[in-house]
C-alpha cells in the first residue's frame, strides 16, 4: 500500500434521477453543481456566487426562505455596476433599483427551489469573516475596498453553530424533510497564511462536525480529507497549486457518487456518459456515412433511453448534424 484511500459512508439516504438538489457556498459547489446539472439532475449551482464564510451563507438562505433580500444598505457602486456586500460580484446591475428588482427575483427563485429541495450542499470555505467597521456589518466580500473599512475576525464554532441553527429551523419548518450535506473546501487560503489557514479550516471541519452530531437530516462529505489525506500529492491540484485538478475532480465525483447515489443513478452515469462522449465528439469528417451512422445510432439510443429524464434537447443536438 503506497496511499490511504478514503471510503465516505452512505449518508442514510441516496440520490435519484429526478431529486431536486442546491448547491451553495465555495468553489467546490460549482464544481459538484455543474457536474450535477450536466448529468441530468434538477441542481440550481452556487444561486449567491462563490461565497467562503457559513455564517454570511446561513444568513442569505434564511433571507430567501423569509422571502426578503439584501437590502440597499448592503449595496456599493463599483465602476458604475451596483452590487451587494452580501453576494460575490457576478450578481450585479446599474442601478440601485435594477439591483434590488434583481435581489427580490433571485431570493424568491431560493426560497421557493430550497422548500422543494431534497438536497442541499454547502461548502465552507474559511472561518475567518469581514466586518465593515462603520455599518458594523458583516460582509461576503470587501468588493476590492480599501482595507481600512475592515475588520477581520476569526468566527468560533459557536457562533457559526448559532448561523446554522437560526437557518435549519427555518428550512426544516417549511421542508422537513430536507436534507443537508456539508463539505469543507480543501483549497487553501493562501492571504490568511498557510498557518492561519490551517486555523481556519480547522474550526470548519470542528463546526461541521458538531452540526453533524447535533441536527437531524445533517452529514458531512470529506471532500477536504479525499485531496489533502487520500490523494495527498500535488500532482492532483492545478497550475496554481491551490485548487483540485481536473484528476482530483474526477476522483471526489466518483467518490461522491458511488456514496450518494441509488444504483440507478449509477448506472445512469455510466449509460450518460457514452451518451455524453457522443455529443462532445468532433469528427474529422461530419458528413462521412459512418459519423452520419453514428449519430443516428446515438439517436436511436436516446428515444429508447430506459430512464426517467429529458433528453429532447439532445436528440435535438444530434439531429441539426444529420445531413440530408
Amino acid at each position: 500500500m503506497f496511499r490511504t484511500e478514503l471510503h465516505p459512508v452512505n449518508p442514510g439516504f441516496s440520490l435519484e434521477l429526478n431529486d431536486n438538489i442546491i448547491t451553495a457556498g465555495s468553489c467546490f459547489s460549482d464544481v459538484i453543481g455543474n457536474r450535477l446539472s450536466s448529468n441530468k439532475f434538477p441542481v440550481l449551482v452556487n444561486p449567491f456566487g462563490t461565497l467562503f464564510h457559513p455564517g454570511i451563507l446561513c444568513q442569505l438562505l434564511q433571507l430567501a426562505l423569509e422571502a426578503k433580500s439584501p437590502g440597499p444598505e448592503t449595496f456599493i457602486n463599483i465602476e458604475g455596476r451596483q452590487v451587494s456586500y452580501l453576494l460575490h460580484s457576478s450578481i450585479n446591475a446599474s442601478s440601485e433599483e435594477f439591483l434590488h428588482e434583481k435581489l427580490n427575483t433571485l431570493f424568491n427563485e431560493v426560497g421557493q427551489k430550497l422548500r422543494q429541495a431534497k438536497v442541499l450542499i454547502i461548502t465552507t470555505g474559511t472561518a475567518f469573516q469581514y466586518e465593515h467597521i462603520s455599518m458594523q456589518m458583516g460582509v461576503a466580500n470587501c468588493h476590492k475596498q480599501p482595507q481600512k473599512l475592515f475588520q477581520k475576525k476569526l468566527s468560533s464554532t459557536d457562533e457559526l453553530n448559532s448561523s446554522f441553527r437560526s437557518f435549519y429551523e427555518a428550512a426544516k419548518k417549511v421542508n422537513p424533510s430536507l436534507r443537508i450535506i456539508l463539505t469543507v473546501s480543501p483549497v487553501r487560503h493562501l492571504k490568511d497564511t498557510l498557518e492561519l489557514n490551517a486555523v481556519s479550516k480547522a474550526v470548519l471541519r470542528l463546526f461541521t462536525h458538531q452540526v453533524c452530531n447535533s441536527f437531524e437530516g445533517v452529514s458531512y462529505f470529506p471532500a477536504y480529507e479525499l485531496l489533502l489525506d487520500d490523494l495527498r500529492d500535488y500532482r492532483f491540484y492545478g497550475r496554481d497549486l491551490l485548487h483540485p485538478g481536473e484528476e482530483a475532480e474526477d476522483y471526489i465525483w466518483q467518490k461522491f457518487t458511488a456514496s450518494h447515489f441509488s444504483e440507478n443513478a449509477q448506472s445512469f452515469l455510466k449509460d450518460w456518459k457514452n451518451i455524453l462522449n457522443a455529443l462532445r465528439h468532433k469528427p474529422f469528417n461530419p458528413e462521412s456515412e459512418a459519423h452520419q451512422q453514428f449519430i443516428r445510432k446515438t439517436i436511436h439510443k436516446l428515444e429508447r433511453f430506459p430512464y426517467e429524464v429529458n433528453v429532447a434537447e439532445e436528440i435535438a443536438q444530434l439531429k441539426s448534424r444529420i445531413y440530408e
